[in-house]
Protein backbone atom coordinates (compact mmCIF):
# COMPACT_ATOMS: atom_id res chain seq x y z
CA UNK A 1 0.00 0.00 0.00
CA UNK A 2 2.58 2.56 0.40
CA UNK A 3 4.54 1.73 -2.72
CA UNK A 4 0.96 2.50 -4.32
CA UNK A 5 0.28 6.14 -2.66
CA UNK A 6 4.31 6.61 -3.18
CA UNK A 7 3.22 5.42 -7.22
CA UNK A 8 -0.26 8.24 -6.84
CA UNK A 9 2.24 11.49 -5.22
CA UNK A 10 4.25 10.73 -7.82
CA UNK A 11 1.32 10.87 -11.09
CA UNK A 12 -0.72 13.48 -8.89
CA UNK A 13 1.38 16.03 -7.29
CA UNK A 14 -0.06 17.64 -3.70
CA UNK A 15 -2.10 16.29 -1.35
CA UNK A 16 -4.47 13.33 -2.46
CA UNK A 17 -6.96 14.46 0.34
CA UNK A 18 -7.64 17.70 -1.56
CA UNK A 19 -7.45 16.27 -5.31
CA UNK A 20 -10.07 14.05 -4.42
CA UNK A 21 -13.72 15.52 -3.40
CA UNK A 22 -15.37 15.14 -0.10
CA UNK A 23 -18.05 12.91 -1.07
CA UNK A 24 -15.96 10.50 -2.72
CA UNK A 25 -13.51 10.18 0.23
CA UNK A 26 -16.02 9.20 2.76
CA UNK A 27 -18.16 7.29 0.56
CA UNK A 28 -14.96 4.94 -0.95
CA UNK A 29 -12.15 2.72 1.68
CA UNK A 30 -8.97 4.34 1.09
CA UNK A 31 -7.47 1.02 -0.86
CA UNK A 32 -10.67 1.22 -3.21
CA UNK A 33 -10.25 4.74 -3.91
CA UNK A 34 -6.38 4.72 -4.60
CA UNK A 35 -7.55 1.76 -7.44
CA UNK A 36 -10.01 3.46 -8.84
CA UNK A 37 -7.79 6.67 -9.23
CA UNK A 38 -5.29 4.31 -10.93
CA UNK A 39 -7.58 3.09 -13.10
CA UNK A 40 -8.78 6.41 -14.49
CA UNK A 41 -5.07 7.38 -14.81
CA UNK A 42 -4.57 4.05 -17.13
CA UNK A 43 -8.16 5.15 -18.99
CA UNK A 44 -6.53 8.60 -20.06
CA UNK A 45 -3.53 7.27 -20.34
CA UNK A 46 -4.57 5.03 -23.31
CA UNK A 47 -7.18 7.39 -25.03
CA UNK A 48 -4.15 9.74 -24.67
CA UNK A 49 -1.70 7.97 -26.40
CA UNK A 50 -4.44 6.49 -28.57
CA UNK A 51 -5.82 10.36 -30.15
CA UNK A 52 -1.60 11.05 -30.41
CA UNK A 53 -1.35 7.51 -32.70
CA UNK A 54 -4.14 8.67 -35.19
CA UNK A 55 -2.97 12.40 -35.27
CA UNK A 56 0.62 11.31 -36.45
CA UNK A 57 -1.02 9.10 -38.80
CA UNK A 58 -3.23 11.36 -40.69
CA UNK A 59 -0.51 13.92 -40.70
CA UNK A 60 1.48 11.12 -42.64
CA UNK A 61 -0.92 9.70 -44.92
CA UNK A 62 -1.62 14.18 -45.33
CA UNK A 63 1.80 14.56 -46.39
CA UNK A 64 2.03 11.25 -48.45
CA UNK A 65 -0.96 12.56 -50.70
CA UNK A 66 0.30 15.81 -50.76
CA UNK A 67 4.26 14.37 -52.06
CA UNK A 68 2.39 11.84 -54.09
CA UNK A 69 2.54 12.32 -58.21
CA UNK A 70 -0.49 13.64 -59.81
CA UNK A 71 -1.95 11.99 -62.87
CA UNK A 72 -1.10 13.59 -65.73
CA UNK A 73 -4.33 15.57 -67.37
CA UNK A 74 -5.42 14.54 -70.89
CA UNK A 75 -4.27 15.60 -73.97
CA UNK A 76 -6.41 18.21 -75.67
CA UNK A 77 -7.16 17.55 -79.14
CA UNK A 78 -5.25 20.04 -81.25
CA UNK A 79 -7.41 23.36 -82.43
CA UNK A 80 -8.27 22.71 -85.97
CA UNK A 81 -6.68 25.34 -88.68
CA UNK A 82 -8.68 28.19 -90.09
CA UNK A 83 -8.37 26.66 -93.29
CA UNK A 84 -10.07 23.52 -91.84
CA UNK A 85 -13.08 25.86 -90.44
CA UNK A 86 -13.85 27.26 -93.51
CA UNK A 87 -14.40 24.10 -94.84
CA UNK A 88 -16.58 23.06 -92.25
CA UNK A 89 -18.55 26.24 -92.56
CA UNK A 90 -19.02 26.48 -96.49
CA UNK A 91 -21.56 24.12 -96.56
CA UNK A 92 -23.58 24.52 -93.82
CA UNK A 93 -23.63 27.96 -95.24
CA UNK A 94 -24.48 26.41 -98.72
CA UNK A 95 -27.71 24.58 -96.53
CA UNK A 96 -29.14 27.91 -95.44
CA UNK A 97 -28.54 29.89 -98.50
CA UNK A 98 -29.38 27.69 -100.94
CA UNK A 99 -33.13 27.23 -102.73
CA UNK A 100 -35.53 24.42 -101.02
CA UNK A 101 -35.42 20.81 -101.99
CA UNK A 102 -37.47 20.06 -104.63
CA UNK A 103 -40.70 17.91 -104.40
CA UNK A 104 -39.38 14.27 -104.75
CA UNK A 105 -43.46 12.31 -103.83
CA UNK A 106 -42.49 12.09 -100.24
CA UNK A 107 -42.75 15.74 -97.97
CA UNK A 108 -45.97 13.84 -96.95
CA UNK A 109 -44.30 11.53 -94.56
CA UNK A 110 -42.46 14.24 -93.10
CA UNK A 111 -45.65 16.03 -91.78
CA UNK A 112 -48.06 13.31 -90.34
CA UNK A 113 -50.34 15.79 -88.49
CA UNK A 114 -51.36 17.12 -92.46
CA UNK A 115 -53.06 14.28 -93.50
CA UNK A 116 -56.01 14.35 -91.24
CA UNK A 117 -56.81 17.89 -90.48
CA UNK A 118 -58.89 18.94 -87.84
CA UNK A 119 -60.74 21.41 -89.44
CA UNK A 120 -61.42 21.32 -93.07
CA UNK A 121 -63.20 24.02 -95.31
CA UNK A 122 -63.77 24.40 -99.20
CA UNK A 123 -66.11 26.42 -100.95
CA UNK A 124 -67.03 29.89 -101.09
CA UNK A 125 -66.11 31.83 -97.78
CA UNK A 126 -69.49 32.67 -96.72
CA UNK A 127 -71.46 32.57 -93.75
CA UNK A 128 -72.02 28.62 -94.39
CA UNK A 129 -68.69 28.15 -94.38
CA UNK A 130 -68.24 30.42 -91.27
CA UNK A 131 -70.84 27.99 -89.34
CA UNK A 132 -69.25 24.87 -90.53
CA UNK A 133 -66.03 26.34 -89.52
CA UNK A 134 -67.29 27.55 -86.15
CA UNK A 135 -68.81 23.75 -85.88
CA UNK A 136 -65.69 21.74 -86.37
CA UNK A 137 -63.50 23.97 -84.31
CA UNK A 138 -65.74 23.13 -81.50
CA UNK A 139 -65.26 19.26 -82.16
CA UNK A 140 -61.43 19.55 -82.51
CA UNK A 141 -59.14 18.18 -79.62
CA UNK A 142 -58.47 21.24 -77.16
CA UNK A 143 -55.03 20.27 -77.10
CA UNK A 144 -51.72 19.73 -79.23
CA UNK A 145 -51.40 21.14 -82.86
CA UNK A 146 -54.52 22.27 -84.94
CA UNK A 147 -54.26 21.97 -88.87
CA UNK A 148 -56.90 23.83 -90.80
CA UNK A 149 -57.19 22.89 -94.91
CA UNK A 150 -58.71 25.07 -97.04
CA UNK A 151 -59.83 25.35 -100.31
CA UNK A 152 -61.54 27.96 -101.91
CA UNK A 153 -62.30 29.87 -104.61
CA UNK A 154 -62.66 33.29 -102.85
CA UNK A 155 -65.94 34.87 -101.21
CA UNK A 156 -65.78 37.78 -98.68
CA UNK A 157 -63.18 39.24 -97.02
CA UNK A 158 -64.64 40.17 -93.90
CA UNK A 159 -65.60 36.88 -92.90
CA UNK A 160 -62.24 35.49 -93.89
CA UNK A 161 -60.76 38.20 -91.79
CA UNK A 162 -63.24 36.92 -88.57
CA UNK A 163 -61.88 33.13 -89.08
CA UNK A 164 -58.24 34.31 -89.27
CA UNK A 165 -58.95 36.26 -86.03
CA UNK A 166 -60.58 33.46 -84.64
CA UNK A 167 -57.36 31.61 -85.21
CA UNK A 168 -55.31 34.05 -84.09
CA UNK A 169 -56.88 34.57 -80.85
CA UNK A 170 -56.72 30.69 -79.97
CA UNK A 171 -53.09 30.64 -81.20
CA UNK A 172 -52.35 33.70 -78.35
CA UNK A 173 -54.22 32.40 -75.61
CA UNK A 174 -54.08 28.72 -75.48
CA UNK A 175 -50.34 28.75 -76.94
CA UNK A 176 -51.07 26.15 -79.17
CA UNK A 177 -49.18 25.48 -82.57
CA UNK A 178 -51.69 26.03 -85.89
CA UNK A 179 -50.99 24.78 -89.41
CA UNK A 180 -52.51 25.78 -92.19
CA UNK A 181 -52.94 23.48 -95.60
CA UNK A 182 -53.68 24.88 -98.92
CA UNK A 183 -55.51 22.42 -101.05
CA UNK A 184 -56.08 22.76 -105.14
CA UNK A 185 -56.95 26.21 -105.13
CA UNK A 186 -56.49 29.13 -102.43
CA UNK A 187 -57.70 32.26 -103.82
CA UNK A 188 -58.88 36.05 -103.13
CA UNK A 189 -60.55 36.23 -99.80
CA UNK A 190 -58.76 32.95 -98.93
CA UNK A 191 -55.08 33.85 -98.98
CA UNK A 192 -56.63 36.82 -96.37
CA UNK A 193 -57.42 33.74 -94.20
CA UNK A 194 -53.91 32.39 -94.73
CA UNK A 195 -52.35 35.02 -93.75
CA UNK A 196 -53.32 34.46 -90.20
CA UNK A 197 -50.90 32.00 -89.94
CA UNK A 198 -46.76 32.54 -89.58
CA UNK A 199 -45.48 31.89 -92.88
CA UNK A 200 -43.33 28.71 -91.49
CA UNK A 201 -46.98 26.87 -90.43
CA UNK A 202 -48.35 27.30 -93.86
CA UNK A 203 -48.51 24.02 -96.37
CA UNK A 204 -49.58 23.48 -99.79
CA UNK A 205 -50.72 20.07 -101.78
CA UNK A 206 -48.81 19.45 -105.10
CA UNK A 207 -50.12 21.80 -107.88
CA UNK A 208 -51.99 24.00 -105.76
CA UNK A 209 -52.38 27.30 -106.63
CA UNK A 210 -52.89 30.58 -104.77
CA UNK A 211 -54.42 33.73 -106.08
CA UNK A 212 -53.88 37.62 -104.78
CA UNK A 213 -55.75 40.38 -105.90
CA UNK A 214 -56.77 43.54 -104.67
CA UNK A 215 -60.16 43.94 -103.11
CA UNK A 216 -62.90 44.80 -105.39
CA UNK A 217 -65.99 47.74 -105.43
CA UNK A 218 -69.14 47.65 -106.54
CA UNK A 219 -70.49 50.82 -105.80
CA UNK A 220 -73.11 53.37 -107.40
CA UNK A 221 -73.21 56.95 -106.58
CA UNK A 222 -76.27 58.69 -107.38
CA UNK A 223 -76.52 62.81 -106.72
CA UNK A 224 -79.63 63.54 -105.69
CA UNK A 225 -80.75 67.05 -103.66
CA UNK A 226 -79.44 69.95 -101.74
CA UNK A 227 -75.41 70.43 -103.02
CA UNK A 228 -74.20 70.03 -99.55
CA UNK A 229 -75.74 66.39 -99.25
CA UNK A 230 -74.58 65.82 -102.32
CA UNK A 231 -70.61 66.46 -100.55
CA UNK A 232 -71.96 64.34 -97.88
CA UNK A 233 -72.27 61.11 -100.22
CA UNK A 234 -69.37 61.53 -102.43
CA UNK A 235 -67.05 61.97 -98.72
CA UNK A 236 -68.69 58.93 -97.21
CA UNK A 237 -67.76 57.12 -100.93
CA UNK A 238 -64.40 57.80 -100.64
CA UNK A 239 -63.68 57.44 -97.00
CA UNK A 240 -64.97 54.31 -97.73
CA UNK A 241 -62.50 53.46 -100.11
CA UNK A 242 -59.88 55.13 -98.49
CA UNK A 243 -60.33 52.45 -95.49
CA UNK A 244 -60.69 49.56 -97.65
CA UNK A 245 -57.04 50.33 -99.23
CA UNK A 246 -55.58 50.30 -95.27
CA UNK A 247 -57.48 47.10 -94.78
CA UNK A 248 -56.37 45.58 -97.72
CA UNK A 249 -52.78 46.98 -96.99
CA UNK A 250 -52.89 45.37 -93.59
CA UNK A 251 -53.76 41.91 -95.31
CA UNK A 252 -51.08 42.13 -97.44
CA UNK A 253 -48.43 42.96 -95.25
CA UNK A 254 -49.55 39.54 -93.12
CA UNK A 255 -49.43 37.82 -96.32
CA UNK A 256 -46.10 38.86 -96.75
CA UNK A 257 -44.32 38.56 -92.96
CA UNK A 258 -41.64 35.90 -92.90
CA UNK A 259 -41.09 35.74 -96.45
CA UNK A 260 -38.89 37.14 -99.54
CA UNK A 261 -41.90 38.97 -100.67
CA UNK A 262 -41.90 42.53 -100.43
CA UNK A 263 -45.17 44.72 -99.78
CA UNK A 264 -44.25 46.76 -102.80
CA UNK A 265 -44.05 43.48 -105.22
CA UNK A 266 -47.53 42.27 -103.83
CA UNK A 267 -49.20 45.68 -104.20
CA UNK A 268 -47.89 46.05 -107.37
CA UNK A 269 -48.49 42.35 -108.96
CA UNK A 270 -51.96 42.01 -107.12
CA UNK A 271 -54.08 44.49 -109.24
CA UNK A 272 -53.26 41.75 -112.40
CA UNK A 273 -54.66 39.11 -109.71
CA UNK A 274 -51.34 36.97 -109.09
CA UNK A 275 -51.48 33.91 -109.74
CA UNK A 276 -48.57 31.75 -107.73
CA UNK A 277 -47.86 28.16 -107.98
CA UNK A 278 -46.73 25.79 -104.76
CA UNK A 279 -43.17 25.56 -105.82
CA UNK A 280 -43.35 29.60 -106.86
CA UNK A 281 -44.76 29.85 -103.04
CA UNK A 282 -42.48 28.01 -101.20
CA UNK A 283 -39.23 29.64 -103.20
CA UNK A 284 -40.66 32.88 -102.13
CA UNK A 285 -41.16 31.45 -98.79
CA UNK A 286 -44.94 32.04 -98.86
CA UNK A 287 -45.07 28.77 -97.30
CA UNK A 288 -42.84 26.35 -95.80
CA UNK A 289 -43.05 23.43 -97.66
CA UNK A 290 -45.34 21.37 -100.32
CA UNK A 291 -46.67 18.00 -99.66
Amino acid sequence: MAEQETLLERLIPGDLEHQIPAAIQKALPGGFRNRLLQAGLGLLITFGFAFLVRQWVERREARRRALAPRPAAPALPPAPEPEALEAVAAPVAEIHDSEPPPDDGTQATRYPLLARPHVALSGPIDQAMYASFRQQLGAAPKQGTLVVSLSTPGGDPEIARLMGDEIRLLREYSGRETLFLGKVAVCSAGTIFMAAFPADKRFLTRGTRLMIHERILTRTVELAGPLKSCVASLKAALHEVEESVRIEEEGFRAIVAGTRVSLEDIQARAPANWYIEAEEARTLGMVLDII
